[in-house]
């Protein structure tokens, strides 16, 4: 699917509020590697502005919700919102986010459409997927 010359909306941008702001920052910043962009303050509080490389919203009905679920852990665990991050090493980012706090739900597990993915509980209370490209959808599942 190729980009509109003119799309009205620019960017995505996923806003998580997060009791221990420290703890997070360091963990998707310092630990995932997510860039900051920017930072602000305000007398009641701070934000900061994370780089994730392109942003797509994926949206999924509950059987799907579902199935994606099953092949990722084998059961239901998703709540309303999971966010996945494409990486270069599934198994290795999968390590590093866990020895970071992040609970491990499944380990990396191949897909049928081709990637290996793992899942997490994250902090902020965020289900992440990681996810590494393995080829061509049209190569054979092992």
């Amino acid at each position: 699917m190729s980009e509109q010359p003119h799309a009205p909306v620019r960017e995505l941008r996923l806003v998580v509020t997060a009791d221990d702001y420290e703890a997070a920052l360091r963990f998707y910043r310092d630990v995932l590697g997510l860039p900051e962009r920017a930072a602000f303050s305000s007398p009641d509080g701070r934000v900061t502005i994370l780089e994730a490389g392109r942003a797509t919203l994926e949206i999924a009905d509950p059987g799907h919700a579902d199935y994606i679920d099953d092949v990722e852990v084998g059961r239901r665990v998703a709540g309303q919102i999971r966010v996945a991050f494409q990486v270069d090493d599934a198994p290795a980012m999968t390590a590093r986010l866990a020895e970071a706090g992040a609970e491990v739900l499944a380990e990396p597990t191949r897909t049928p459409w081709n990637s290996l993915n793992s899942r997490l509980k994250a902090p902020a209370a965020l289900q992440l997927t990681l996810f590494e490209e393995l080829g061509s959808p049209s190569e054979p599942v092992e």
